[in-house]
């Protein structure tokens, strides 16, 4: 593939994406192939080295923010015809509360999910701070010649301390995977925009 095939490519892969942000990375891999051609390389090597289509888009779909996407989608400008805004109208209250129900619903899995990792941490915290507090208070019972209350609180809390350990790398990882989850709502957002612009 040479360059001007590689770059008309990419340019329909990218329809639905703000024209500027096209633009922009059309001239930003033009001048990358470019400069690999440049060192040395020849046309299809330095094509082939800038990396596949597929992987472009989806990183270009990723740092576009969704509401540019979503200002962009709205701001096209094609004249309705007035059956479709008699339609439009009279399905307002079907479609309308459709839409504010599904969002809603995502909303609620969203902040139950959230909330969970929040308590998670919550009980994580808490088990390591009373683990630390039955330890200085083994010290205590120690000194003051309690040797067996002072084994067996020792002993408490540090169990404490080592289940708020494991439960730590399960907090990290359920973060993760919060994490994980909203950058795949939000790419399938933009994903739903872009796939009515492109179709």
């Amino acid at each position: 593939m040479n360059k001007q095939e590689f770059l008309n490519a990419l340019d329909g892969a990218l329809t639905g994406l703000p024209q500027e942000d096209v633009s922009e990375r059309l001239a930003f891999y033009g001048e990358m192939i470019d400069d690999r051609m440049e060192e040395g390389l020849s046309e299809a090597e330095a094509v082939a080295a800038v990396g596949d289509i597929d992987s472009i888009v989806s990183q270009t779909v990723e740092d576009t923010p969704l509401a540019k996407i979503v200002k962009h989608r709205m701001s096209t400008k094609r004249k309705m015809r007035v059956w479709e805004i008699v339609l439009i109208v009279l399905g307002a209250p079907l479609w309308l509360a459709l839409i504010v129900t599904a969002a809603a619903v995502l909303i609620a899995m969203y902040a139950v999910i959230f909330s969970l990792i929040i308590t998670l941490w919550a009980v994580e915290a808490s088990l390591f701070i009373s683990g630390l507090g039955c330890i200085a208070a083994a010290v205590l019972l120690f000194f003051n010649g309690q040797w067996l209350g002072g084994v067996a609180t020792l002993g408490v809390g540090l169990a404490l301390v080592g289940v708020s350990i494991l439960l730590f790398f399960v907090c990290v990882i359920a973060s993760k995977g919060l994490f994980r989850l909203t950058r795949l709502m939000v790419r399938g957002i933009k994903s739903l925009f872009i796939g009515k612009e492109k179709s």
